[in-house]
């Protein structure tokens, strides 16, 4: 091993805005000490960390024109629950953009409120 992973860094227009989103979804601690890095912190010490960017460009995802840099899944325990979490994370200001299917495994994705696409997952774990 060379080295362990410190965290994983979005970049973004508004760190402390996006930073608030991803809290809301992961229950994490949030750290907007720094307008500019913003960090949240799992109970077990994983990071997720956002970056101003202020010239960035978000992804559109599908197109691979502008393509989506990265993405985040996130597991829903059961297909049941698929709905209930679309709901909230669209009213934290998430955008749907597609729905895989599948009545026993797959993902809804979603853009973040700065662009990036993530993964509402079921039927996964």
């Amino acid at each position: 091993m060379i080295a362990t992973l410190q965290c994983t860094v979005v970049d973004c227009p508004d760190p402390a805005g996006l930073g608030r989103f991803y809290r809301e979804i992961l229950g994490w601690e949030l750290d907007e000490s720094d307008p500019e890095w913003v960090t949240l912190t799992s109970p077990e010490g994983f990071r997720l960390a956002f970056q101003l960017a202020p010239d960035h460009r978000p992804p559109r995802w599908p197109d691979p024109e502008h393509p989506q840099q990265f993405h985040l899944d996130f597991d829903v325990p059961r297909r049941a629950d698929v709905e209930r979490a679309r709901e909230q994370v669209t009213a934290l200001g998430a955008t749907f953009l597609h729905d895989s299917g599948g009545a026993h495994r797959g993902h809804l994705v979603f853009a973040d409120p700065a662009g990036h696409p993530f993964c509402l997952c079921y039927g996964q774990m």
